[in-house]
């Protein structure tokens, strides 16, 4: 096979959108199979990366016409967990999430639209701290499938990068070196599952 005839099989599979047709329909969540987790620079040389493990959501898949689809997602902000008992106390307290005062991050869907391929792009609201701005997320779809359950799933990867500073997390210490303890620019990652509801 030549190169022209692996360049024009790239383009092919990067132009054929997935049958989606038939996965319109209403998706709950499965939080023991996804993931909502987040990664920060910490001390300017490493990432530290995180997650939450108590969330919920719903995704409505619309095939005949992506735009249509919407996503909601409403996650428990104690429940962050990064493998620190004490960062993640620190996390819960006003120096960050203040969860007693906010205990829910929510993200609304407002737009979506399909890339080509497999990739498409969610736009929506996301609230932290009581502030609500927009974000956008690119999302990966992995396919479809029927479990031992009998139950059909869907499955995305998704990610979006944010300034925390923008919802008022702006807890920093200086470092002797220079810099920050802790970026400003937050990495958000998302491997959800989600089952057709009946």
């Amino acid at each position: 096979m030549g190169l022209f005839d692996r360049n024009d099989r790239k383009k092919t599979e990067q132009s054929a959108a997935p049958a989606l047709a038939a996965l319109t329909g209403t998706y709950t969540l499965d939080a023991a199979h996804s993931t909502i987790g987040f990664a920060a620079r910490h001390a300017m040389v490493t990432n530290v990366k995180g997650g939450f493990e108590d969330f919920e959501g719903t995704l409505v898949l619309d095939g005949a016409d992506p735009t249509r689809s919407t996503a909601s997602l409403d996650v428990r902000m104690a429940s962050v967990s990064t493998g620190n008992a004490d960062r993640d106390k620190h996390l819960r307290s006003a120096d960050f999430f203040d969860t007693d005062t906010y205990p829910t991050m929510s993200f609304r869907s407002t737009s979506a639209e399909h890339l080509g391929g497999d990739d498409y792009r969610i736009t929506g609201a996301l609230s932290v701290l009581g502030t609500t701005k927009e974000i956008t997320i690119d999302l990966e779809f992995n396919g479809s499938a029927t479990d031992p359950a009998g139950m059909e799933r869907v499955g995305f990867e998704g990610r979006s990068e944010l300034l925390r500073s923008e919802w008022g997390l702006t807890w920093n210490a200086a470092l002797e070196t220079g810099g920050v303890l802790v970026s400003d620019k937050i990495k958000l990652l998302f491997d959800i599952s989600a089952v057709k509801t009946a």
